[in-house]
């Protein structure tokens, strides 16, 4: 089968390689097979719901899910402290959580527990400053962080193997809260967010991973937003829930500078649930209809559609955004 498309082909195009019986994608004018090696534990990848709100309070707990499968959420541990609005992110090995509100203060807490066993976190470090509503996004070698509330345009990263403190990485274009992060293993994006006094935002913007710098134009969203999840596996990017997005699920193709386009809708319309994928399934967990919801959804990565029923929650959770993570996320 030959590698070179007919010129009609669009940017984020998926086929079967008849010949090597792969999956592959369009992208930058030639097709690239997905990455399919993916870490398996206890039957699939590993999914985190990190912190968040019970409707009463912040919470320190950490529940899991086999993103493979459908099922309910499990107990997986606790954060060494509560956190509402966080920004969790990880490498295949280990899971992060950065900053939080701990029901009277906000925090620059960094902890860490690996994906092999559950367990309570342990400290890692800590950000540059204490933020919640904070961005996060990662690939195998470095963890993310940007904006945040109190707003601010600071990007902070830390090397997920080596434990210590965040260093600056750069800025933002602008001041923002409740900006969503994902990535594939070269670059990463933040979505939408509140930039006061213009307000909510559909900007994207875009970092290369792997150096320091300054945020770069991307594209929009499909409508302006904050306080939702990103994720992704390698090749696509999404965005989920959020107010202003009444349910609706944002696509981009992440090698790719441009606009978001409409993918699907949620099983109901809600904002700051948690996303988490493995390189074919998003799983969304949580958030508020403006009740705090147990409610899981799962969408299939390659193909446009609605979200179906995964499973729930052990309670009721919200104020996640990206306060939710996978060992197999398309950073990796």
């Amino acid at each position: 089968m030959s590698n070179q498309p007919p010129i009609e082909v669009p940017q984020g195009a998926i086929r079967l390689n008849t010949d090597s019986q792969k999956l592959e994608f369009f992208a930058q004018d030639r097709w690239y097979e997905f990455a399919t090696d993916s870490p398996t534990l206890d039957g699939g990848a590993r999914g985190l719901i990190v912190g968040g709100y019970n409707g009463s309070s912040r919470i320190d707990t950490v529940e899991f899910i086999t993103i493979s499968t459908q099922g309910n959420a499990a107990d997986f541990g606790n954060l060494t402290g509560n956190a509402g609005r966080n920004g969790s992110c990880a490498s295949n090995v280990r899971a992060l959580r950065g900053g939080g509100y701990n029901n009277s203060s906000i925090v620059n807490i960094i902890d860490e527990h690996e994906f092999a066993s559950t367990g309570n976190f342990n400290d890692f470090g800590d950000l540059t400053r204490s933020s919640n509503q904070i961005g996060s996004l990662s690939n195998a070698t470095r963890g993310v962080w940007g904006g945040g509330n109190p707003e601010v345009d600071t990007i902070d990263f830390v090397t997920i193997a080596a434990s210590g403190n965040a260093v600056d990485f750069g800025n933002l274009s602008s001041t923002k809260q409740s900006p969503c992060g994902c990535a594939n293993p070269t670059r990463g994006l933040w979505m939408g967010g509140e930039d006061n006094p213009s307000g909510n935002v559909k900007i994207i913007e875009f970092i290369t991973i792997a150096t320091t710098g300054d945020a770069q134009d991307f594209g929009d969203m499909t409508v302006v937003s904050r306080l939702g999840t990103g994720f992704s596996n390698s090749i696509r990017g999404f965005k989920a829930t959020g107010d202003g997005q009444s349910g609706k699920i944002d696509l981009l193709t992440i090698a790719t500078l441009g606009n978001a386009v409409n993918f699907g809708s949620l099983s109901q319309s809600r904002d700051e649930g948690g996303g988490m994928t493995s390189p074919t399934r998003g799983v969304i967990a949580g958030g508020y209809t403006p009740t705090t919801v147990n409610t899981i959804d799962y969408i299939s990565l390659q193909t446009g559609g609605d979200a179906v029923d995964f499973g729930d929650l052990s309670a009721a959770t919200s104020f996640l955004g990206d306060g939710a993570t996978s060992n197999a996320h398309g950073g990796l």
